[in-house]
């Protein structure tokens, strides 16, 4: 096949040469907020993670590709990343679950992306000057770089309406495999906020409860007159302060039932108590971030996906009690008052290390006591 020459250009004005992939792009380019990720594999949880929506994920692993994609591996329905960066994309994937390689998954999914990237170059970029916006596809240089400059990114934008369900339901576990460990469990009953909800958060929770998923916008009121014995905050996209409206709907919920929160999640309830949250220059992003638990003095190697972070000191009468090892930022907090649990990196991994799954045990424990 003839390849397509294609370019990316940032926003302040750098280009990288490479080759188009996947989806043809409508209009001939596509334009987010560019990241990069450092998972060497998981590309396929990574594309369909609902908290990409809005940006272009730049994968710092060379060679993606090599074991296909499954559908079992979907976080979501489909992928709400703008689109993708790559080094190397491999036409030949091994694996005896591979339903399609990952070129058909992009079309598939309506997704575009460019290769022949050089993305440790990119990446260095980033760190060096941040987050910012991005163009790539098929046309002139002059033309991308100009809606390079004018994206928004995600700023003040609120993109949980974009991926969160517009209907309640009650998730049925996963029983095709056969397995005990994904068979439903009737001892807690668990309503979780969809705010770009992943799929393997909701096989985790299935373990300790019934699950029931409701749209992100449900009221408080709504939820307690269902009588869960806790409350997850799910994981999505964007910036926690342009949803003042979800923050102020956790408030109320606060001290009337348990909470866990995750990611996002954890940025809402944190808003929910009076805290204030603002933009990392350019995320954590990967499966190889050190988080230290403080009680204990130990180290989590965790899964993150996240722009934004929790101000210290910005929540009164909370107890920080996990920090990341890299830039000290709040990864998780507590308190001794009320019954929550609040985690800024993801404990079902998905794809990741296993070190944090303990949380969901802790988020049972956490029901149990207030029973």
């Amino acid at each position: 096949m003839k390849s397509i020459k294609s370019l990316l250009v940032l926003a302040d004005g750098t280009v990288f040469k490479g080759e188009h992939i996947g989806a043809e792009p409508a209009d001939g380019f596509v334009s987010g907020e560019v990241v990069f990720n450092t998972a060497m594999d998981g590309y396929q949880e990574v594309i369909t993670d609902p908290s990409y929506a809005g940006q272009v994920i730049a994968f710092t692993y060379p060679h993606i590709g090599n074991y296909g994609t499954c559908f079992y591996d979907n976080e979501s329905s489909k992928p709400y990343c703008r689109g993708i960066v790559v080094r190397e994309i491999t036409s030949l994937a091994s694996n005896w679950r591979k339903e399609q390689n990952l070129e058909e998954f992009l079309v598939e999914g309506n997704i575009s992306g460019i290769s022949g990237v050089d993305t440790r170059k990119l990446t260095r970029h980033i760190r060096s000057f941040g987050t910012m916006g991005c163009a790539f596809g098929m046309l002139e240089e002059k033309a991308l770089a100009e809606i390079a400059r004018s994206e928004p990114g995600t700023t003040g934008k609120d993109l949980v309406s974009q991926v969160s369900s517009p209907l309640a339901y009650t998730y049925v576990p996963d029983v095709a495999l056969g397995s005990d460990e994904h068979a439903k469990s009737d001892r807690f009953k668990v309503v979780a906020y969809d705010f770009g909800i992943k799929q393997t958060i909701l096989r985790h929770l299935a373990k300790i409860a019934t699950v029931q998923v409701v749209p992100a916008t449900t009221p408080a009121k709504v939820v307690l007159e269902n009588k869960p014995d806790g409350v997850l905050l799910s994981n999505g996209p964007g910036d926690p302060a342009a949803l003042p409206h979800i923050s102020a709907n956790i408030a109320m919920l606060i001290g009337k039932v348990p909470i866990f929160g995750i990611c996002l999640g954890h940025q809402l309830l944190a808003c929910a108590l009076g805290g204030r949250t603002f933009k990392l220059p350019f995320g954590h992003h990967g499966i190889n971030h050190p988080v230290k638990h403080l009680s204990s003095n130990k180290v989590e190697i965790t899964s993150q996906n996240h722009n934004y972070a929790v101000v210290p000191d910005s929540i009164a009468d909370m107890t920080v009690t996990h920090i990341n090892l890299n830039d000290g930022v709040i990864e998780g907090f507590g308190s001794d008052k009320i019954p929550i649990l609040s985690i800024q990196y993801h404990p079902e991994a998905g794809p990741g290390p296993h070190d944090a799954g303990y949380l969901f045990n802790r988020f049972a424990q956490l029901m149990g006591e207030n029973a």
